[in-house]
């Protein structure tokens, strides 16, 4: 029997897992949102229709719909919509690289912190502890009196902050993990503890740090933009969401609510966006 012409059948687990995600109305709907606004902040240099940081002094606070601008201008006169499509890129790219790290840094210690011995356990879980209880303000304060405001004070934040939670998520996960009995049957066999950490536990743990990690990411836009507006994060002229909403705030009371309100709307449809596909992963992965 001939199979020229046949394509080998997709494993029926992922044929199911495929049919699960898809079948989650809120985690197509936020793949959705997360695939235009990746598109156009990554062709933001190209499609804006002005200068997002360029100022027009005689035309200022121009309304919604005005004339070459669609969603109106700032008190500087800069074009709302190009700032908006550029700003996205700053707090896509801030976000995603710091909850990249604190995943990475969380789980080499949550499972450091679960096979460990008991001592080093302990002294290891008290640090996470105070990270906990460090004013997360403060750190933001210190780094940027040390490296001034921008990007590196925004993520340098959030992986402090980040880290002692994903700390605590692995940390946990891996000791229910250590009592099972293929951590047992790997240890009969001579495997060292590194072995069983990096090849037994932590391929069963990735589909949790995934899932906690896509969430995270939504928060972490929402506390960026947040540390943005206190005029920690991204500086003028450079266009961020966050400062774009404490730029708006300003003029609110002026008649534009749209140059604080679009930000506002972009920062919680792409932090919904995270958590929708965060709930439909966990609904695959772990169903």
């Amino acid at each position: 029997m001939t199979t020229t012409g046949l394509r080998p059948a997709a494993p029926p687990g992922r044929r199911s897992a495929t049919a699960r995600l898809l079948r989650n109305r809120e985690a197509v709907l936020g793949l959705a949102v997360l695939a235009v606004v990746v598109a156009v902040s990554a062709l933001a240099p190209w499609i804006t229709p002005y200068d997002p940081d360029a100022g027009d002094a005689d035309n200022v606070l121009a309304a919604v719909g005005s004339p070459g601008h669609l969603l109106g201008t700032d008190d500087q006169g800069r074009d709302v919509l190009s700032r908006l499509l550029a700003g996205g890129r700053t707090a896509l790219l801030v976000s995603t690289a710091s909850v990249a790290a604190a995943l990475l840094i969380g789980t080499v210690l949550g499972l450091l912190g679960a096979f460990a011995g008991r001592r080093t356990s302990a002294v290891l879980m008290r640090a996470v502890d105070l990270m906990f209880a460090f004013p997360v303000i403060l750190v933001a304060l210190s780094l940027a009196a040390v490296l001034h405001p921008g990007p590196a004070v925004l993520i340098g934040t959030v992986v402090f902050a980040a880290v002692p939670y994903v700390t605590r998520v692995v940390f946990a996960e891996a000791k229910v993990e250590r009592e099972k009995d293929y951590v047992e049957a790997a240890r009969s066999l001579g495997a060292s503890r590194a072995e069983i950490l990096w090849r037994e536990v932590l391929p069963n743990l990735l589909s949790q740090v995934v899932i906690y990690g896509t969430s995270l990411i939504g928060v972490n836009i929402v506390f960026t933009a947040s540390l943005s507006a206190l005029g920690l994060g991204v500086q003028p002229p450079e266009a961020d969401w966050g400062r774009m909403i404490s730029e708006g705030a300003k003029v609110l009371v002026n008649g534009s609510p749209g140059v604080a309100t679009f930000p506002a709307v972009a920062i919680l449809l792409v932090s919904l966006a995270f958590n929708w596909l965060g709930d439909g992963l966990r609904d695959v992965l772990d169903p």
